[in-house]
């Protein structure tokens, strides 16, 4: 084995051994089987890198520190996330999209053009940063629709449509510090909506304890009293204390299973939270739908963090569900105009944008933040307000 490979080999084992016994058993799966991936990768390419050999072995190291760090739950400063939490996630995402040049430098053919998939990984981390801002309008009829699929609206009159910001999935961590979360809730709040949903996935690994900082982000609400409500998503439960108390400083309501009504400019809305369940979800959600049933001459929407559930609702139980989780897809051709993404190719999930099933309907933001795979690549942000029409009565 190379020295490249052994030293590899090394930090990983240390990093793993550490993840295990300060973090537990599930990180140092996680890191593990990352590290695995991503360590086979590399030493499959590094013979091929020539001259950028030194740049290669640097960002590659960036990539076992970050893991490191992440062993202790804490939000780092900005000259750590800048010279190892970033360039971590863009070498990260470059080696994974190389990996068929891997596996063409395992079977003895040499791998050209071993640029790209970094210059691809670094247009992606650019348009990472970036948000798509804009008005989405939405046309509710409570037509049947028939069977789960994208879904496109037709005009329907009203005298004032609703106007709603949804927040979700802003991951505070490395790419999302609790300055520049607040600064995307200052621009929701200047653009004076009806309400602001937020739609759960507040944390990643590294801010879990982050109390004050969520806190701080989501402070600007506080100038719309009465008018911010939240679901839970999935990494909420990992420390729902955190979120709870940073919720409540904000003023926004928590809704667990749960439901509230509100009178607005535009009409009378009825809120139902779901929380994120992992088993029984179909029973959990009919259940929360039977003990809070429609109210008289309201619309009804329904904050639910996985859209994956979406199709599990009772026909004609929610006039709109709004969702986050997906990333919008994360990784697809949404920057180009196109609806594709990877996970709409691998899965029946709605990714992204309006869906229909039945008399319900779905819109599925993108979210302000990621998670998971280290950058957005081909789906950016979304910061948008949804203006929705709908048929009273």
């Amino acid at each position: 084995m190379s020295p490249f490979g052994l030293a590899t080999v090394a930090a990983s084992l240390v990093v793993v051994g550490l993840a295990r016994a300060v973090r537990g058993r599930f990180y140092a799966i996680f890191a593990g089987v990352w590290l695995t991936v991503h360590g086979l990768v590399a030493c499959a390419l590094f013979p091929h890198v020539g001259a950028l050999a030194p740049v290669f072995v640097a960002l590659h190291a960036t990539l076992y520190l970050n893991l490191l760090s992440l062993v202790w739950a804490k939000l780092r400063p900005l000259p750590f996330r800048v010279l190892v939490s970033w360039p971590s996630a863009f070498f990260a995402a470059g080696t994974w999209i190389a990996f068929p040049w891997a596996i063409a430098a395992t079977a003895g053919v040499e791998p050209r053009l071993l640029w790209l998939p970094y210059a691809v990984a670094a247009v992606a981390f650019v348009d990472t940063w970036v948000p798509r801002r804009g008005v989405v309008r939405l046309a509710l009829d409570g037509r049947d629709a028939g069977p789960l699929a994208r879904f496109r609206s037709g005009p329907v009159e009203h005298e004032r449509p609703l106007r709603l910001a949804q927040l979700t999935d802003p991951h505070l961590g490395a790419f999302q510090s609790a300055a520049r979360l607040r600064r995307i809730v200052e621009r929701i709040v200047a653009r004076r909506p009806d309400l602001v949903l937020l739609t759960g996935d507040f944390l990643t690994m590294e801010s879990q304890a982050a109390e004050r900082e969520l806190a701080y982000a989501l402070a600007p609400l506080v100038a719309l009293p009465g008018r911010a409500f939240a679901c839970r998503g999935n990494h909420d439960l990992e420390a729902p204390e955190t979120v709870a108390r940073a919720l409540e400083a904000a003023g926004v309501r928590l809704l667990i299973d749960d439901a509230a009504l509100v009178e607005t400019d535009a009409g009378r809305v009825q809120l139902v939270g779901l929380d994120h369940h992992f088993h029984d979800v179909s029973a959990r959600i009919r259940r929360t739908l039977a003990a809070n049933p429609r109210a008289p001459d309201a619309l009804r929407l329904v904050l639910l963090h996985d859209p994956g559930a979406f199709a599990r609702l009772p026909d004609g139980e929610a006039d709109l569900v709004l969702s986050g989780h997906t990333h919008g897809g994360q990784l697809g051709l949404v920057s180009l105009g196109l609806p594709w993404t990877v996970l709409s190719a691998l899965t029946k999930i709605p990714d992204h944008g309006p869906w229909a099933h039945g008399r319900n309907r779905l819109y599925v933001h993108r979210g302000t933040g990621h998670y998971g795979f280290p950058i957005r690549l081909g789906v950016p942000a979304e910061e948008s307000v949804l203006e929705i029409a709908w048929r009273r009565g």
